[in-house]
């Protein structure tokens, strides 16, 4: 499984601004600048978490993002799944039948598990949070 850089970007969008969760909203732009990403491209993924009630938007000279909720309350997995679709290790598997079914089944469900267990104020607090790379899930 590999995560497209549109999950690491939202991720890292996300935990940006679980950093600043209760000092008001954060430009789009300064994480853009910060973390060395395209300002065109975060905004592509804005209206996706905006939509699911993840973050919320502020107008205003002072405007920008924040999120709707506290950051102990968003998963790593809410964001993947919002942005990359269910995630599954090898496509079909259900339906197939093959000796590595189970394998495959057990890796996803690790996979899930890290994923649905490991929130944004785990990775806000975390050393995962000063990787250079971004929020990066090598799997």
């Amino acid at each position: 499984m590999r995560i497209s850089t549109k999950g690491r970007y939202g991720l890292t969008i996300i935990v940006e601004l679980g950093k600043k969760y209760g000092e008001g909203p954060l430009a789009l732009r300064k994480i853009a600048d910060e973390k060395n990403l395209p300002e065109a491209y975060l905004e592509q993924l804005i209206p996706a978490l905006r939509n699911s009630g993840i973050i919320t938007s502020v107008r205003g000279a002072y405007g920008g993002y924040k999120l709707s909720k506290p950051p102990a309350e968003i998963t790593a997995g809410d964001v993947i799944r919002l942005l990359e679709g269910p995630i599954q290790i090898v496509d079909g598997i259900d339906q197939a039948d093959v000796p590595q079914k189970e394998l495959w089944n057990r890796i996803g469900d690790a996979i899930r598990n890290v994923l649905d267990t490991t929130t944004i104020e785990d990775l806000v607090t975390s050393d995962l949070s000063d990787e250079p790379d971004g929020y990066m899930f090598y799997i």
